[in-house]
């Protein structure tokens, strides 16, 4: 993968809501200190029929960084198609992203940020 982007699991563990969105915090600034300029969240969306709170803690957590200026802006997975204008702007600032496999996909259990 290139070095303009980075996958990040957050759901790895299956962590808690605070978990979540330190390792978030965390992982965002590694990635901004690294150069990345676009991040794959991986968080899930509650397939199990039980949870799902990772994804909204998560998109609410983006939305603030958003308001603050940390990340530029972040497109949620159902979202993620070539005819949304923020995912053309997340396109056309790495290349390697065009090849990932979710776009298009619609899959709500993922959330791409452009940094």
């Amino acid at each position: 993968m290139n070095n303009d982007y980075s996958v990040i699991n957050i759901e790895e563990g299956r962590p808690t809501a605070d978990v979540a969105i330190k390792r978030l915090k965390s992982e965002l600034t590694r990635a901004k200190a690294q150069n990345v300029k676009v991040v794959k969240l991986i968080h899930g969306y509650g397939s199990s029929g039980v949870g799902g709170i990772l994804k909204t803690v998560v998109r609410r957590e983006l939305e603030r960084m958003k308001k603050r200026g940390t990340i530029k802006l972040y497109v949620p997975g159902e979202n993620f198609e070539i005819f949304n204008a923020d995912t053309i702007r997340i396109l056309d600032s790495s290349r390697a992203i065009r090849n990932d496999r979710d776009l298009g996909r619609y899959n709500n259990g993922i959330t791409m940020v452009l940094l």
